[in-house]
């Protein structure tokens, strides 16, 4: 069994793989005042509520933008299981070739999304990342990483629009169909977040697809608000909310010693 976590700036996901098949799932909110003890005792306790053992798992894999978070993580998985996590940077094999101006500046979230999709998908590709920044990037027909984009996440500028205006709420972004404009504050706010960052993505999609001169053939939506966002997207886009942690799996896979 692989354990692969992904620390990110808002949540901590954890997947447990047997093979190629997640068999758990968790998310721990990010907390950089938490414990190794700390997090290794709540995380236990959710593997016990659905009948996990950590025992059983042989290898550990950390993708982390929260620098100061990387060792405690890494410490709560040798609580927990007895094994030396590897973690996702300098060192590590990945088989993405990184054709931007200072490849070690790529976040391990990008590295680890961009290896599943060229594993995964057809190219070029596109990978939308919904999380606490949104972030778009390009995969080229030979699977070279090209460069991406980064824009507030959808949640942040929620947030921001909901505190620096006292009479506008913070609203739902779990809705089926979502109007061109609102008749009420919150079905205007839906419209204004929703489609507005739906409609953004599909600007940036198509002037990618410009720039490359070639025809993107997948469009991949990961990240925790992907489910909501994507939907409304006009370019199809393939969901896989979990493609980070596939990518780990991955590159953890290509880092293993040869047998035989």
């Amino acid at each position: 069994m692989l354990l692969a976590v992904d620390i990110g700036n808002t949540n901590l996901t954890v997947g447990l793989y047997d093979g190629e098949k997640l068999t758990f799932l968790s998310r721990l909110a990010t907390d950089t005042r938490r414990t190794a003890e700390q997090y290794a005792a709540e995380l236990n306790q959710i593997a016990a509520l659905e009948k996990k053992s950590m025992t059983s798992v042989q290898g550990a894999i950390i993708g982390s933008v929260v620098p100061e978070l990387t060792g405690v993580i890494k410490r709560a998985i040798f609580f927990l299981t007895g094994c030396v996590a590897k973690v996702l940077g300098p060192g590590l094999k990945s088989g993405l070739n990184i054709r931007i101006d200072n490849p070690a500046q790529l976040g391990a979230d990008l590295v680890a999304g961009a290896v599943a999709a060229v594993h995964a998908y057809d190219l070029p590709c596109l990978v939308m990342d919904l999380g606490t920044a949104t972030k778009i990037s390009v995969l080229d027909e030979k699977g070279d990483y090209r460069g991406c984009t980064i824009s507030a996440g959808v949640a942040l500028t929620l947030s921001a629009l909901a505190n620096a205006a006292a009479q506008l709420p913070t609203v739902s972004l779990e809705v089926d169909v979502c109007p061109a404009y609102g008749t009420n504050t919150v079905a205007s706010m839906q419209a204004g977040i929703i489609l507005g960052t739906a409609s953004m993505l599909d600007g940036l999609c198509d002037r990618i697809e410009e720039s490359l001169g070639t025809p993107i053939r997948t469009v991949v939506a990961t990240g925790g608000l992907s489910g909501s966002i994507a939907k409304h997207c006009k370019r199809a886009a393939v969901c896989e909310p979990n493609l980070v942690l596939d990518g780990l799996r991955i590159i953890y896979e290509k880092n293993q010693p040869a047998i035989g």
